[in-house]
């Protein structure tokens, strides 16, 4: 497990444990040990996924990871809004575009001499909860209202190849694309 998979699958264990739930990792490193791991993970009585964005690279894992999490009708989080929109359940994560300007302002910095490690981390001002309607639908669940009146953004129709990202500016938007 990489270093921020590490990190990030220690805070879901312990907000896990507080809640009662057993977390338990799934750790791949290629698109056959995906499938037999979340297949052998979907026989398991009432299991959910947590995808970290670091388990996620590149569109093929992504869609990979998405399609069996639909096709073993296991309802799965994941850590942007592009994860959402192609057909994941739920996102919850930073406001990638959000992130781009501060990106720049440390590349700015390093390329004017200062040692990277000496930067500071910060810690995203604003994350974005994205949920897909069409996907519980499929499930044969229920979204509770409590948490489409909390979501940034509600996507209740897509098609794919036209949807585009909104910048999460606004407390609820539905998209019909």
């Amino acid at each position: 497990m990489n270093p921020v998979g590490t990190g990030m699958f220690g805070a879901i264990r312990a907000t896990g444990s507080s809640l009662g739930v057993d977390v338990s990792p799934i750790e791949v490193r290629n698109a056959d040990e995906i499938e037999h791991d979340i297949a052998a993970f979907a026989q398991t009585a009432n299991g959910g996924l947590v995808v970290p964005g670091a388990a996620i690279e590149g569109r093929r894992s992504r869609d990979l990871i998405i399609g069996l999490a639909t096709k073993h009708k296991l309802p799965a989080v994941y850590s942007t809004g592009v994860d959402a929109a192609a057909g994941g359940l739920i996102s919850y994560g930073p406001n990638q575009l959000d992130q781009f300007p501060k990106v720049a302002g440390y590349v700015d910095r390093i390329l004017k001499g200062k040692k990277p490690g000496i930067l500071p981390v910060q810690v995203p001002p604003k994350f974005a909860l994205v949920i897909n309607l069409k996907t519980p639908k499929f499930f044969g669940l229920t979204v509770p209202q409590s948490l489409l009146a909390g979501a940034d953004e509600v996507i209740e129709e897509q098609s794919l190849p036209q949807r585009r990202m909104s910048a999460f500016g606004t407390k609820r938007t539905s998209q019909r694309c």
